[in-house]
């Protein structure tokens, strides 16, 4: 897609924003790749000065969008780090720490990073497909998908996963998950894996039971059944669905991927993305995690999320804003045609990532607006790099 904006158009601090991002991200480059954030003592505490799975994969969109024969090497480095420290079983691991040779998986796994891991790869492979990047890692493809197939139920063809298994590690979703189907059903169009189109079928009917689409899996009527006996009809999708439970708090990452990733209709995404921003999820800052955060009398409030006093409504993954996010938001609001509004989202980007003198903070509250987390974050700089350039024509989606 082509946008009919020159970079010429941008205001000043686009344009430093670009040079900011650039060189942060070459300055958080390592031997073995991208670290997902600045090196100090506190990312290093926190593990956060490591090679992520989904970290590094989602800086590759950027890194490679952007150009720079050192970003692309740093994109490269990481996806081949990555495959190195692979699983026997071909699961992608959480981080890496090749100076010790520490491979870690999370607490009950990590499902997006194998996911990330191979939409990565095959971006840097179609952007240079003279360097026969699959062809190298294929026994690696092959192992990360059957991995992921192992697990795909074998009736509803979604994945299922642990609490807290995928970026939001510290919130209780769980059975099937909203972002990690969205990123599922992308994979599986990329690799040309079985059974697609049930996959989009009962993504629809389990993340939107609302509309009431005939199914003979009698488990699945179970699941909608649950959810249409209790919950008003609204327009977005569930953040996720377990047996009786599910989650209200409107993701709006996991709403984006799936109308960026082509499983809701246009006229319906324009009709959510207006409805987003009446919402205000784009504010203070673009854009928030969640709408509605889970509050510690609801049912689904765990323990784990006042780890580290982290996860209280409006904060990190429940309903804190994240930067990077915004870098999808911005490509879904081109993809629908509302160029001026990415156009803007893109300075108010820029603007976010200069605060305190261009720290690049992982998050940030999402009343207040205040700046919190790691400082330093690859991917805000990255996904800003990978929004720029598709918003001026020079890249398309991942």
């Amino acid at each position: 897609m082509k946008s009919n904006n020159s970079s010429h158009d941008h205001p000043g601090i686009v344009h430093e924003c670009i040079e900011r991002s650039v060189e942060l991200l070459k300055n958080n480059s390592g031997a073995h790749g991208i670290h997902a954030a600045s090196r100090s003592k506190k990312a290093e505490g926190r593990n956060y000065a490591s090679v992520f799975g989904r970290d590094a994969a989602i800086c590759s969109f950027g890194m490679i969008a952007s150009g720079d024969s050192g970003l692309i090497r740093s994109a490269r480095d990481s996806l081949l780090t990555l495959a190195k420290y692979q699983a026997p079983n071909g699961q992608i691991p959480k981080y890496v720490k090749p100076e010790i040779e520490e491979a870690d998986f999370w607490y009950a796994g990590c499902i997006d990073a194998t996911l990330w891991w191979l939409i990565a790869v095959d971006f840097y492979d179609r952007s240079f497909p003279d360097k026969k990047f699959k062809r190298r890692l294929e026994k690696k493809i092959d192992l990360a998908v059957y991995w992921l197939r192992c697990q795909e139920h074998q009736s509803l063809y979604l994945l299922q996963q642990n609490e807290a298994s995928d970026w939001a590690d510290i919130m209780p979703r769980s059975g099937f998950v909203l972002y990690s189907n969205a990123l599922w059903y992308h994979v599986k169009k990329i690799y040309d894996i079985p059974h697609l189109k049930k996959t989009r079928q009962y993504f629809r009917y389990i993340f939107y039971p609302f509309d009431k689409p005939a199914t003979d899996n009698r488990r699945a009527r179970i699941l909608a059944h649950y959810v249409r006996q209790t919950e008003k009809i609204n327009m977005f999708y569930l953040s996720f669905v377990n047996l009786s439970f599910w989650g209200t708090d409107i993701d709006v990452y996991g709403n984006i991927l799936s109308m960026l990733l082509g499983l809701s209709p246009d006229v319906k995404s324009t009709a959510r993305v207006n409805e987003l921003i009446s919402l205000k999820a784009q504010e203070p800052h673009p854009v928030k995690s969640v709408v509605f955060p889970i509050r510690q009398n609801s049912q689904l409030w765990r323990t784990y999320m006042e780890r580290h006093e982290q996860n209280y409504p409006y904060q990190y993954h429940n309903g804190g804003i994240w930067p990077y996010v915004s870098g999808f938001w911005i490509v879904l609001l081109c993809r629908l045609n509302k160029n001026k509004l990415a156009m803007k989202e893109l300075e108010r980007y820029a603007q976010v990532n200069s605060i305190n003198n261009w720290e690049f903070n992982e998050w940030f509250h999402g009343k207040t607006g205040k700046p919190m987390g790691m400082a330093g974050q690859s991917w805000n700089a990255a996904m800003f790099l990978f929004a720029y350039h598709y918003l001026n024509g020079r890249i398309k989606i991942f």
